[in-house]
């Protein structure tokens, strides 16, 4: 029989629940995240069977091995069968150097495979028991898009995205102030910190109670859970033997995609090293060489926009995970292990300007288009096997996670290359798109009258 997975907070000051309300609340009463109390192990036989079922049949095995206590097997497959129907390429670039792109969604990004099937597993749960929510999210670039995308046209959600003035691409934009039904877009004067701490801050507020506030960006389990898929997918496509380790070179602003494929580590995938590749904001990368923790305030404004975060909330989690505790503010009451996150982890902070010349030497060397995440990612990876070379026996692939479609990022590949980049459909379609959004300061108070007037 399958035991039950209870999600208990970082901060430890709160009772553990099921997935069913870490999912609809988001944020632990306590401030803390939601986690899995313990997570199921896949033993080797189970592993390689993985090999050669779809991305769709592939999710609905795994996460009925996290939630299947909380909802039907058929209901997770039909749900799954119908939100995963696009590609996900696997593009071998140099010897066992291998980039996923994970761009082929509906919003031409890697949140649409948590953002879909986080909006009918919400929508699923609230038909039964005839509730309503509102979603409560901020964005550094395209989890707005994606969640718009997602919750667009759900009955019993409503939805509010914040975002930094400044600081998103048109496209990013625009992808997400074109969907009018029951979605709102707020433009912050700050930071995608200074957005994250709003909704934080609203998820805490007493006299808010009453708006059955969710969110739908990485402080919610739900973000994670779909996340450690891809990683299995990876996997499984490019070995499927238990002795073949993979390396993730992970691009890394707010950690969730990190956490996602630690996830899948601790469930028995054989994961030698993830690469946390981060742009200028180098707060873990230094936390890695110091010790100490130290947030980047304000947070740096580079060409990888969505990883502009200067306090990733998802550190918390990736420092449970190794034993330690860590708050929403981002102090430290009990140290991780470092000796063994340092085993699994390898950490770089990537310059603008290298940042740059690896777009531009990606394009020379092997005539496909990276965009500023993916640079990141592939660059870090090259620090990563500078400093661990390859042995000859060695049984090890390596995997660099492209996040976003190169079409998002048209002017800055068009000044770095000086070509065009060609649009998805999913991106086309939108440029037309009447906007409808409006803008806030930057304060706590404003935001909550906004709140309080309209929902």
């Amino acid at each position: 029989m399958q035991e039950e997975i209870l999600y208990y907070s970082t901060n430890l000051e709160a009772p553990a629940v099921s997935f069913r309300e870490a999912l609809l609340k988001g944020l632990a009463p306590d401030g803390g995240l939601y986690m899995p109390s313990h997570l199921p192990h896949l033993n080797s036989s189970e592993l390689e069977s993985l090999s050669g079922k779809s991305y769709a049949a592939l999710a609905s095995e795994i996460l009925n091995k996290l939630i299947g206590t909380e909802i039907d097997k058929e209901k997770l497959e039909e749900i799954c069968n119908t939100v995963y129907k696009f590609s996900i390429p696997i593009e071998l670039i140099s010897e066992q150097n291998y980039i996923m792109r994970l761009d082929q969604g509906p919003t031409a990004s890697f949140k649409d495979f948590a953002a879909l099937l986080m909006g009918k597993l919400m929508q699923h749960y609230l038909d039964i028991d005839n509730k309503h929510i509102t979603i409560l999210t901020a964005t550094s670039g395209d989890t707005g898009s994606a969640v718009a995308n997602s919750f667009n046209g759900l009955e019993n959600i409503r939805v509010v995205i914040l975002f930094p003035a400044g600081e998103i691409t048109d496209l990013q934009r625009k992808q997400m102030t074109t969907i009018n039904k029951n979605i709102q877009t707020i433009e912050i004067n700050g930071k995608f910190d200074d957005c994250q701490q709003l909704v934080k801050k609203a998820f805490m507020d007493p006299s808010l109670s009453g708006l059955n506030l969710s969110s739908a960006n990485s402080i919610n389990i739900g973000r994670l859970l779909p996340q450690s898929v891809y990683y299995f997918y990876a996997w499984a496509k490019l070995s499927g033997k238990t002795y073949s380790q993979a390396v993730f070179s992970v691009p890394s602003g707010n950690f969730g995609n990190l956490a996602g494929g630690l996830i899948a580590k601790k469930m028995g995938l054989p994961v030698k090293r993830f690469v946390i590749s981060t742009n200028e904001n180098n707060e873990v990368p230094l936390f890695f060489e110091t010790g100490e923790y130290k947030p980047v305030s304000p947070s740096r404004k580079c060409i990888s926009s969505a990883m502009n975060v200067g306090h990733p909330s998802n550190l918390a989690r990736i420092i449970a995970m190794y034993g330690g505790k860590m708050d929403e503010k981002g102090e430290i009451h009990e140290a991780p292990d470092f000796e063994i996150m340092k085993r699994d982890l390898y950490s770089i902070s990537i310059s603008e300007i290298e940042t740059l010349n690896t777009i531009e030497s990606f394009y020379r060397q092997y005539g496909s288009v990276l965009e500023p995440h993916g640079a990141v990612a592939w660059s870090g990876l090259q620090h990563y096997l500078n400093d661990h070379p390859r042995s000859s026996d060695e049984s090890q692939f390596c995997i660099c996670l492209e996040t976003a479609h190169p079409g998002k990022f048209r002017e800055e590949i068009r000044s770095i290359l000086n070509i065009e980049t060609e649009l998805p459909d999913s991106l086309g379609k939108i440029e037309t798109g009447n906007e409808d959004y409006i803008s806030l300061e930057n304060n706590y108070d404003t935001f909550k009258k906004f709140m309080i007037r309209n929902y």
